[in-house]
């Protein structure tokens, strides 16, 4: 039995860039989180390559998306 009390446990870094997007959209979420990626011609496969190169942007972007997930639990 598994019972995480992680957010992010079982979700791909993919799966929480695609609910931020479909959540936030681009531009606010360029606005949020100021990183190239997000702002300039942005796509879910550049920015999955530059978060996984980059643990600083990946845990600005897991931290946003457990505080949406807060959001909509309450």
């Amino acid at each position: 039995m598994n019972d995480s009390k992680d957010p992010l446990h079982g979700k791909t870094l993919e799966h929480i860039v695609t609910y931020l997007v479909e959540d936030l959209g681009w531009e606010e979420l360029g606005e949020r989180i100021k990183i190239n990626c997000f702002n300039s011609s942005p796509s879910i496969k550049s920015s999955l390559t530059f978060l996984r190169k980059t643990p600083w942007a990946r845990k600005k972007v897991e931290d946003l998306y457990i505080r949406r997930l807060g959001r909509r639990l309450f």
